[in-house]
Protein backbone atom coordinates (compact mmCIF):
# COMPACT_ATOMS: atom_id res chain seq x y z
CA UNK A 1 0.00 0.00 0.00
CA UNK A 2 1.73 3.04 -1.32
CA UNK A 3 1.78 6.43 1.18
CA UNK A 4 -1.10 8.14 -0.75
CA UNK A 5 -3.36 4.89 0.02
CA UNK A 6 -2.59 5.08 3.31
CA UNK A 7 -3.84 8.77 3.29
CA UNK A 8 -7.16 7.32 2.03
CA UNK A 9 -7.97 5.17 4.56
CA UNK A 10 -10.73 5.83 6.47
CA UNK A 11 -11.02 6.96 10.40
CA UNK A 12 -14.03 8.12 12.56
CA UNK A 13 -13.48 11.84 14.07
CA UNK A 14 -16.53 11.17 16.65
CA UNK A 15 -19.12 9.68 15.02
CA UNK A 16 -17.90 11.01 11.48
CA UNK A 17 -15.95 9.09 9.09
CA UNK A 18 -13.00 10.37 7.51
CA UNK A 19 -9.90 10.41 5.64
CA UNK A 20 -6.59 9.60 7.70
CA UNK A 21 -4.85 12.51 5.71
CA UNK A 22 -6.88 15.18 7.79
CA UNK A 23 -4.93 14.14 10.68
CA UNK A 24 -1.67 12.22 9.72
CA UNK A 25 1.12 13.18 6.99
CA UNK A 26 1.87 9.51 5.96
CA UNK A 27 6.11 9.59 4.92
CA UNK A 28 8.61 6.91 3.92
CA UNK A 29 7.20 3.17 2.65
CA UNK A 30 4.99 0.54 3.98
CA UNK A 31 6.44 -2.37 6.11
CA UNK A 32 6.87 -4.24 9.38
CA UNK A 33 7.23 -0.97 11.71
CA UNK A 34 4.84 2.14 12.43
CA UNK A 35 6.11 5.07 13.44
CA UNK A 36 3.68 7.58 15.01
CA UNK A 37 4.77 10.99 16.23
CA UNK A 38 2.58 13.31 18.09
CA UNK A 39 0.37 14.01 20.83
CA UNK A 40 -1.62 10.82 20.34
CA UNK A 41 -3.64 11.43 23.52
CA UNK A 42 -6.92 11.08 22.06
CA UNK A 43 -6.20 8.66 19.67
CA UNK A 44 -7.90 5.42 20.42
CA UNK A 45 -7.32 1.67 19.79
CA UNK A 46 -3.69 2.16 18.13
CA UNK A 47 -2.78 -1.38 18.03
CA UNK A 48 -5.99 -3.13 18.47
CA UNK A 49 -6.23 -6.74 17.18
CA UNK A 50 -2.39 -6.51 15.97
CA UNK A 51 -1.07 -9.78 14.91
CA UNK A 52 2.59 -9.07 14.04
CA UNK A 53 5.22 -5.86 13.67
CA UNK A 54 6.21 -2.86 15.36
CA UNK A 55 4.55 0.31 16.39
CA UNK A 56 6.44 3.20 17.96
CA UNK A 57 4.87 5.95 19.53
CA UNK A 58 6.88 9.47 20.12
CA UNK A 59 4.56 11.04 22.26
CA UNK A 60 1.40 10.15 24.07
CA UNK A 61 -1.05 7.22 23.17
CA UNK A 62 -4.90 7.22 23.66
CA UNK A 63 -7.00 4.60 25.02
CA UNK A 64 -7.31 1.06 24.10
CA UNK A 65 -4.05 0.95 23.08
CA UNK A 66 -3.14 -2.56 21.76
CA UNK A 67 -6.65 -4.39 22.78
CA UNK A 68 -6.86 -7.78 22.55
CA UNK A 69 -3.65 -7.35 20.85
CA UNK A 70 -2.29 -11.01 20.01
CA UNK A 71 1.76 -10.07 18.53
CA UNK A 72 4.32 -7.96 17.94
CA UNK A 73 5.37 -4.96 19.81
CA UNK A 74 4.19 -1.40 20.93
CA UNK A 75 6.58 1.29 22.33
CA UNK A 76 5.12 4.81 23.77
CA UNK A 77 7.79 7.16 24.66
CA UNK A 78 5.16 8.92 26.92
CA UNK A 79 1.98 8.15 28.84
CA UNK A 80 -1.22 6.06 27.86
CA UNK A 81 -5.05 6.04 28.41
CA UNK A 82 -6.86 3.92 30.00
CA UNK A 83 -7.35 -0.02 29.21
CA UNK A 84 -3.40 -0.63 27.89
CA UNK A 85 -4.09 -3.78 26.78
CA UNK A 86 -7.28 -5.25 27.73
CA UNK A 87 -7.90 -8.85 26.65
CA UNK A 88 -4.45 -8.79 25.71
CA UNK A 89 -3.56 -12.20 24.00
CA UNK A 90 0.22 -11.80 23.20
CA UNK A 91 3.22 -9.57 22.44
CA UNK A 92 4.18 -6.81 24.10
CA UNK A 93 3.29 -3.02 25.22
CA UNK A 94 5.79 -0.93 26.68
CA UNK A 95 4.91 2.44 28.49
CA UNK A 96 8.07 4.89 29.39
CA UNK A 97 5.81 7.11 31.11
CA UNK A 98 2.17 6.59 33.02
CA UNK A 99 -0.50 4.81 32.14
CA UNK A 100 -4.04 4.92 33.27
CA UNK A 101 -7.34 2.65 34.71
CA UNK A 102 -7.89 -0.83 33.64
CA UNK A 103 -4.04 -2.12 31.97
CA UNK A 104 -4.18 -5.77 31.04
CA UNK A 105 -8.14 -6.06 32.24
CA UNK A 106 -11.03 -7.55 31.35
CA UNK A 107 -13.84 -5.52 29.56
CA UNK A 108 -17.00 -4.64 31.44
CA UNK A 109 -19.03 -7.70 31.28
CA UNK A 110 -16.01 -10.05 30.43
CA UNK A 111 -14.86 -12.61 32.76
CA UNK A 112 -11.63 -13.14 31.37
CA UNK A 113 -8.81 -10.25 30.51
CA UNK A 114 -5.49 -10.74 30.07
CA UNK A 115 -4.63 -14.27 28.62
CA UNK A 116 -0.72 -13.73 27.54
CA UNK A 117 1.95 -11.07 26.62
CA UNK A 118 4.14 -8.55 28.64
CA UNK A 119 2.45 -5.28 29.69
CA UNK A 120 5.86 -2.97 30.76
CA UNK A 121 4.94 0.63 32.43
CA UNK A 122 7.78 2.47 33.83
CA UNK A 123 5.61 4.97 35.19
CA UNK A 124 2.74 4.64 37.63
CA UNK A 125 -0.75 3.13 37.00
CA UNK A 126 -4.55 3.25 38.47
CA UNK A 127 -7.06 1.33 39.40
CA UNK A 128 -7.59 -2.37 38.52
CA UNK A 129 -4.55 -3.32 36.55
CA UNK A 130 -4.92 -7.05 35.45
CA UNK A 131 -8.56 -7.36 36.08
CA UNK A 132 -9.48 -10.61 35.39
CA UNK A 133 -5.85 -11.67 33.75
CA UNK A 134 -5.76 -15.34 32.71
CA UNK A 135 -2.51 -15.44 31.98
CA UNK A 136 0.93 -13.19 31.23
CA UNK A 137 3.32 -10.46 32.96
CA UNK A 138 2.33 -6.87 33.78
CA UNK A 139 4.71 -4.61 35.72
CA UNK A 140 4.40 -1.07 36.96
CA UNK A 141 7.65 0.61 37.67
CA UNK A 142 6.60 3.12 39.57
CA UNK A 143 2.83 3.65 41.96
CA UNK A 144 -0.42 1.30 41.41
CA UNK A 145 -3.83 2.22 41.98
CA UNK A 146 -6.54 -0.07 44.08
CA UNK A 147 -7.72 -3.07 43.38
CA UNK A 148 -4.93 -4.38 41.36
CA UNK A 149 -5.32 -7.91 40.25
CA UNK A 150 -8.61 -7.83 41.27
CA UNK A 151 -10.78 -11.36 40.60
CA UNK A 152 -7.34 -12.70 39.07
CA UNK A 153 -6.89 -16.72 37.74
CA UNK A 154 -3.27 -16.45 36.69
CA UNK A 155 -0.78 -14.80 35.90
CA UNK A 156 1.97 -12.41 37.72
CA UNK A 157 1.30 -8.60 38.16
CA UNK A 158 4.58 -6.69 39.66
CA UNK A 159 4.45 -3.52 41.54
CA UNK A 160 7.54 -1.88 42.20
CA UNK A 161 6.30 1.30 44.09
CA UNK A 162 3.65 1.66 46.57
CA UNK A 163 0.09 -0.11 45.73
CA UNK A 164 -3.50 0.79 46.50
CA UNK A 165 -5.82 -0.74 48.59
CA UNK A 166 -7.63 -4.24 47.55
CA UNK A 167 -4.93 -5.83 45.86
CA UNK A 168 -6.05 -9.19 44.66
CA UNK A 169 -9.77 -8.96 46.21
CA UNK A 170 -11.45 -11.73 44.61
CA UNK A 171 -8.19 -13.85 43.00
CA UNK A 172 -7.73 -17.66 42.86
CA UNK A 173 -4.53 -17.75 41.55
CA UNK A 174 -1.60 -15.63 40.24
CA UNK A 175 0.81 -13.57 42.10
CA UNK A 176 1.12 -10.26 43.20
CA UNK A 177 4.55 -9.18 43.90
CA UNK A 178 4.63 -5.94 45.38
CA UNK A 179 8.05 -4.58 46.15
CA UNK A 180 7.27 -1.72 48.75
CA UNK A 181 4.55 -2.60 52.29
CA UNK A 182 1.01 -3.52 51.15
CA UNK A 183 -2.22 -3.23 53.24
CA UNK A 184 -3.35 -6.37 52.66
CA UNK A 185 -7.14 -7.70 52.67
CA UNK A 186 -8.02 -9.26 56.04
CA UNK A 187 -9.29 -12.62 53.74
CA UNK A 188 -5.43 -12.96 53.32
CA UNK A 189 -3.11 -15.09 55.69
CA UNK A 190 0.77 -14.76 55.88
CA UNK A 191 2.00 -18.19 54.85
CA UNK A 192 5.14 -17.34 55.17
CA UNK A 193 8.80 -15.52 54.93
CA UNK A 194 10.93 -17.29 51.61
CA UNK A 195 12.92 -16.25 48.56
CA UNK A 196 10.31 -17.54 45.74
CA UNK A 197 12.61 -19.43 43.79
CA UNK A 198 10.88 -18.17 40.38
CA UNK A 199 11.50 -14.47 41.50
CA UNK A 200 15.02 -14.01 40.01
CA UNK A 201 13.84 -15.10 36.32
CA UNK A 202 11.79 -12.76 36.59
CA UNK A 203 13.53 -9.66 37.57
CA UNK A 204 16.74 -10.82 35.74
CA UNK A 205 14.18 -10.57 32.57
CA UNK A 206 12.72 -7.07 33.76
CA UNK A 207 15.87 -5.63 34.62
CA UNK A 208 16.84 -6.22 31.12
CA UNK A 209 13.90 -4.49 29.71
CA UNK A 210 14.50 -1.46 32.12
CA UNK A 211 12.60 -1.95 34.87
CA UNK A 212 13.73 -0.63 38.45
CA UNK A 213 15.38 -3.55 39.45
CA UNK A 214 18.12 -3.28 42.20
CA UNK A 215 20.39 -5.55 43.82
CA UNK A 216 18.59 -6.10 47.23
CA UNK A 217 15.45 -6.97 45.35
CA UNK A 218 17.41 -10.59 44.57
CA UNK A 219 18.68 -11.08 47.60
CA UNK A 220 15.83 -10.05 49.97
CA UNK A 221 13.16 -12.14 52.21
CA UNK A 222 9.42 -11.74 50.84
CA UNK A 223 5.90 -12.60 52.71
CA UNK A 224 4.21 -14.52 51.23
CA UNK A 225 0.19 -14.20 51.71
CA UNK A 226 -2.49 -16.47 50.19
CA UNK A 227 -5.82 -15.48 49.38
CA UNK A 228 -8.57 -14.37 48.44
CA UNK A 229 -10.82 -16.42 50.84
CA UNK A 230 -13.88 -14.86 50.27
Amino acid sequence: MSPAAIERLAVFHGNRQTALADFFSVTGQPGEILQLEGDLSRIKHIGAGMTGGEIHIEGNAGAHLGAEMVAGTISVSGDAGDWVGPEMRGGRISVRGNAGHMAGSAYRGSPVGMTGGEILIHGNALNEVGHGMRAGLIAIGGECGDFAGVNMLAGTVTIFGAAGIRAGAGMKRGTIVGMQPMEMLPTFSLSCTYHPPFLPLYLRHLRDLGLPVADFHFSTAYQRWCGDTV
